[in-house]
C-alpha cells in the first residue's frame, strides 16, 4: 500500500461556530451536505453515497470545535478531521479540513471537498 498525503484546505464559513458543528459532528448534519445519507450508532458512522455504504469511526470530537474519523476500510493511519476556527480579531469563522489521499489523487480529493463544503455554505446560506 502507498503512503497517502496529508492536506489541508480552509474555508471561511459565515455561521456560528455552534450552528456550523451541528453539520460536521450529526448524521443529520452530514447528510445536508456531505453525503446522501448518514447513519450512526454510538461512534461508528455510515455514509452512503449513490446506494455505496462507507464507514467510519468518530475518532474525536470537542463541542463547536472538531470532529476527527477515520474509515474503516483503512489499514493505515489516515483520517479526516474538520475543525472550526474563530479568528480572536475578526470573529471570522473558518471551516479546516484535513483529509489524506494518494499521491496522484490529492487535487480530486481538494475539488470533492470544495464541492461539498460549496453545497455547505448553500444549505447555511453562506456566501
Amino acid at each position: 500500500m502507498s503512503e497517502k498525503t496529508k492536506f489541508e484546505i480552509e474555508f471561511v464559513i459565515q455561521s456560528s461556530p455552534q450552528l456550523l458543528y451541528q453539520y460536521i459532528s450529526t448524521p443529520s448534519g452530514l447528510s445536508e451536505w456531505y453525503a446522501d445519507n448518514v447513519n450512526s450508532r454510538s461512534e461508528r458512522f455510515t455514509f452512503i453515497w449513490d446506494g455505496t455504504e462507507e464507514n467510519a469511526k468518530m475518532l474525536k470530537k470537542k463541542s463547536d470545535e472538531f470532529v476527527k474519523f477515520a474509515w474503516e476500510e483503512n489499514d493505515d493511519d489516515s483520517f479526516f478531521e474538520m475543525r472550526i476556527i474563530v479568528d480572536e480579531i475578526t470573529k471570522d469563522v473558518s471551516l479546516f479540513i484535513t483529509d489524506f489521499a494518494e499521491d496522484d489523487e490529492v487535487e480530486e480529493a481538494r475539488m470533492l471537498w470544495e464541492n461539498q463544503v460549496s453545497d455547505l455554505k448553500q444549505v447555511l446560506g453562506s456566501k
